[in-house]
């Protein structure tokens, strides 16, 4: 966890999971590092948020695609987790666990796991549920809640979630990181 800048009330905190996807946001805004998975980003922002409440905060990070013809930056409407079985836990105590976050009326549904997708079964059935697939979503998003603070996610396509995955993450993810930061140029 690394934190740069210094979070006020009447400013976003951009939260990234990866040095490589921060490397073109400026120092104009505060920016949390949490480092790869759902627990270290549950972690770092809920450590955060323990001591600062910023005026939202901004996931940024890279995706990938579960479904041919998805490319750009997209602003997430709904995160699931795809590796907690909810309803299987649910059934067992009685009380609705892992449900997901409604964040805006339209946009793509992201699935998020512990778990690199790069394998075309996992990839077609995370298909049926999601349009994206990331690793801190749903943890930045979860923590976000837990502290009363409003979020976005805003992911970049960095590959298609398949056999390639790996190699295309690597390529392109400096692509990603100008692009996303282009967005927060653009957006706020």
């Amino acid at each position: 966890m690394r934190l740069t800048g210094i979070i006020a009330p009447d400013l976003p905190l951009l939260v990234v999971a990866a040095d490589e996807e921060a490397t073109y946001l400026g120092r104009e805004l505060p920016v949390l590092l949490t480092g790869i998975g759902k627990v270290n980003a549950a972690v770092s922002v809920a450590a955060v948020l323990a001591r600062h409440t910023p005026a939202e905060i901004i996931n940024l990070g890279t995706a990938g695609a579960l479904r041919p013809g998805i490319h750009g930056t997209h602003e997430v409407a709904r995160v699931i987790q795809h590796d907690l079985d909810g309803r299987g836990i649910s059934a067992l105590t009685g009380r609705p666990t892992g449900e997901p976050f409604e964040l805006r009326a339209e946009g793509l549904v992201l699935a998020t796991g512990d778990v690199f997708v790069s394998a075309e079964d996992v990839r077609v059935k995370l298909a049926a549920d999601a349009h994206l697939v990331d690793m801190e979503g749903y943890a930045v998003a979860a923590a976000a809640a837990a502290a009363g603070v409003p979020v976005r996610l805003v992911k970049h396509v960095s590959d298609g979630a398949d056999d390639d995955s790996a190699k295309t993450w690597k390529e392109s993810v400096d692509d990603c990181a100008r692009d996303l930061a282009a967005w927060v140029s653009t957006h706020l």
